[in-house]
């Protein structure tokens, strides 16, 4: 994947699209190009997880207690909250054919973070935005 590409598509992504130029090439430099083939599971529901994934090429199947919720595509992404906080994960995703991921994981980001503490702002902003139009009908 080219370069300019790369970043434009980490651009595009809602939690990173308030970041700088300069911001986004910091990203680029932790996102790792990864080709997996079809039919591999990505992350499983309730194991531990670190990662953020975005799909460059390919098709990526999300589900939950064994019901697919979605079918991912080219230029969506999956794993923000592990990216953030860590923990368990809420889905479980796996790959529908060959699929190339861009991974940034969880460590390397936080130590983005801690160079850019702005960076930590616009990603708790994105992440609420995110969660208001998931719940609409909440008070807040």
């Amino acid at each position: 994947m080219a370069r300019d590409e790369k970043l434009d598509l980490l651009h595009r992504i809602p939690l990173f699209s308030g970041l700088d130029r300069h911001k986004i090439e910091r990203l680029g430099m932790l996102a790792e190009e990864v080709d997996v083939p079809g039919d591999k599971v990505l992350m499983q529901q309730g194991e531990d997880g670190a990662d953020l994934m975005v799909i460059v090429r390919g098709r990526v199947a999300i589900e939950r207690n064994g019901v697919r919720l979605n079918t991912l595509g080219a230029g969506d992404f999956f794993g923000e909250i592990a990216l953030v906080v860590g923990g368990p994960r809420t889905a479980t995703a796996t790959t529908e054919e060959p699929t190339t991921l861009l991974v940034i994981n969880h460590r390397e980001f936080h130590s983005m973070v801690e160079e850019f503490p702005d960076v930590a702002v616009q990603l708790l902003n994105a992440l609420g935005h995110r969660v208001r139009r998931l719940e609409p009908d909440s008070a807040n």
